[in-house]
């Protein structure tokens, strides 16, 4: 019996802790029921376009032959020039280039005296170093302090710096293999930090954007007319010209 009163005593303590711990219900003429208003989501700010709104930029375009339009490139800059149509795009690609040898002509020919105030400049190039990887040494590191060294005079010059991605090229079967596809990844892996390492403005990534299925190659309705599986058509052209356009230059005059 002893026993049996020492375990209801306990059973009832344990009980009451229950109750004083429990959160406590209010009566309905309490403060704590009061219906409280919903309150309203924080509004989404957009995000800012990279150019003021109806504001014209004078933009050159380095590169190889993706960029050359003597050669079937640059097309992307038509597509910019459709939808900024009071904005200047120019063509600076030459076929077969690598960026050490744009390096080489970038300030010469981009601000050379007599040139136009460039505002942004492009650079669009790298595949033709990565797979020259043995008959001309280039390694991912030369690509990417050649690179570095434009993106620095541009800035240096006052104008903002738009870098896109090396393509997909596993199409082009004659030079292609894994390890230049690693080189490639890494390339483009690189070019996307360097927004946020402050070097340069914009990155447009051409690599998915431009691929299909298999992430290695283009999309066979952008390769043609050239079936080379590196240089892509019209299409894919318009593709990567809306692209930057999103990215750099949306709301430009």
């Amino acid at each position: 019996m002893r026993a049996r009163g020492l375990l209801s005593l306990v059973a009832a303590f344990l009980a009451a802790l229950a109750i004083d711990g429990a959160p406590q219900r209010a009566h309905a003429d309490s403060p704590l029921a009061a219906p409280t208003a919903p309150t309203a989501p924080t509004p989404t700010a957009a995000a800012p376009a990279p150019v003021a709104q109806g504001t014209p930029v004078v933009v050159a375009a380095m590169g190889d032959s993706l960029s050359d339009p003597r050669v079937g490139g640059g097309k992307y800059l038509d597509r910019l020039r459709a939808r900024c149509p009071r904005s200047r795009f120019d063509a600076y690609g030459k076929g077969g280039e690598m960026v050490n040898q744009m390096r080489r002509r970038f300030e010469r020919e981009v601000f050379a005296p007599g040139s136009p105030a460039y505002t942004h400049v492009i650079v669009f190039g790298g595949v033709n170093d990565l797979y020259s990887d043995r008959t001309a040494g280039r390694t991912p590191a030369l690509v990417e302090k050649d690179l570095t060294a434009m993106y620095e005079v541009a800035r240096r010059h006052g104008a903002k710096v738009v870098a896109i991605t090396v393509t997909p090229w596993g199409g082009f079967t004659r030079y292609f293999n894994a390890s230049r596809l690693a080189a490639t990844l890494e390339v483009n892996r690189w070019i996307l930090a360097q927004p946020g390492e402050g070097a340069i403005d914009a990155a447009v990534d051409a690599y998915p954007l431009l691929s299909c299925g298999v992430p290695t190659t283009l999309c066979p309705r952008f390769a043609a007319p050239f079936r080379d599986g590196l240089h892509f058509g019209p299409e894919g052209h318009q593709k990567l010209g809306d692209a930057v356009y999103a990215q750099a230059f949306a709301g430009c005059g």
